[in-house]
């Protein structure tokens, strides 16, 4: 199979190495999100000439995590003269592969209702932060980390463990998705409904943003339960690789560091929109902490 470029995708063991070492000082170029709350996607988009269409956006985007982790599963191991990778390094490219095929086509093209528009350079962020992790993890699984069944030995607890730790994050993600989703839908049913009665018809019916404080779940407790979830998925991940999974532990610190500044913004936007009073004592992603 072709080389997408040359030594770098798929990588080859030395700029591997060089880029797995780099992706873990990326938590230093989240510094300014605390300082900033300029994030024009989804509830804090913006007007823009340079924004694009939330779902195409969004399936952009998030699409390389899946696409170029399975790319270097299938050209990887034949640099390294390996004819078959153990099952755990298939079974961990699987569930990577499972939340990402949800996260950028099964979520935006099927389930939402509606998205904000996506600025140009959220796009190309995201994308990159893409690129580079699922090229890391992807390298790790394909030839660079654990290459034989013996490599894996006495790690069948440490497996299972981490695997039910991440479907409850997987599970746990996915409820509170639906949950917000569900305020769009219920809008939309009863916008639709006003409009029948004042006589519009179909795609005549304009249809508002309407944002709500959602109730169910985590809800009760902070703002964005969906990214607390998220970690929790990935921490299992982390898990089934094992401690020294570097490429892993730098994706669960890596998301952390990006998405907690943003669960603060958007815990100050909820603020700003329904008042302190409404918001009470919810943190804004960890439960009784942050």
């Amino acid at each position: 199979m072709m080389a997408v470029i040359d030594s770098w995708l798929p990588p080859s063991r030395e700029h591997w190495e060089l880029m797995t070492y780099l992706w873990q000082f990326f938590p230093l170029f989240t510094v300014i999100q605390w300082f900033e709350d300029f994030y024009p996607q989804g509830k804090t988009s913006i007007q823009s000439r340079f924004n694009i269409p939330g779902k195409i956006a969004w399936a952009i985007m998030e699409s390389p995590g899946f696409v170029c982790l399975l790319y270097c599963m299938l050209t990887v191991p034949a640099t390294q003269g390996i004819e078959r990778l153990p099952a755990a390094n298939w079974l961990m490219a699987a569930l990577f592969s499972i939340h990402y095929i949800y996260r950028a086509l099964i979520s935006p093209l099927l389930l939402n209702p509606s998205m904000s528009p996506i600025h140009l350079f959220v796009l190309l962020a995201a994308t990159a932060f893409q690129v580079i992790n699922a090229t890391c993890i992807g390298g790790y699984l394909a030839g660079y980390g654990p290459t034989t069944q013996q490599d894996w030995a006495g790690t069948t607890i440490r497996i299972q463990v981490g695997l039910l730790i991440f479907f409850a994050g997987f599970m746990g993600n996915m409820y509170h998705d639906d949950e917000l989703r569900e305020i769009r839908r219920a809008a939309a049913r009863k916008q639709k409904r006003k409009a029948e009665a004042q006589g519009e018809k179909g795609s005549e019916a304009q249809v508002d943003k309407v944002y709500e404080i959602p109730q169910n779940g985590l809800f009760r407790l902070v703002l964005y339960p969906h990214f607390f979830c998220e970690w929790i998925e990935w921490c299992g991940f982390w898990l089934i690789g094992g401690l020294a999974c570097v490429p892993a532990r730098n994706f669960v610190i890596n998301e952390i560091s990006t998405m907690t500044p943003r669960a603060l913004s958007g815990r100050r936007w909820y603020i700003r929109r329904f008042g302190k009073e409404k918001i009470g004592s919810k943190k804004a992603v960890i439960p009784g902490l942050i």
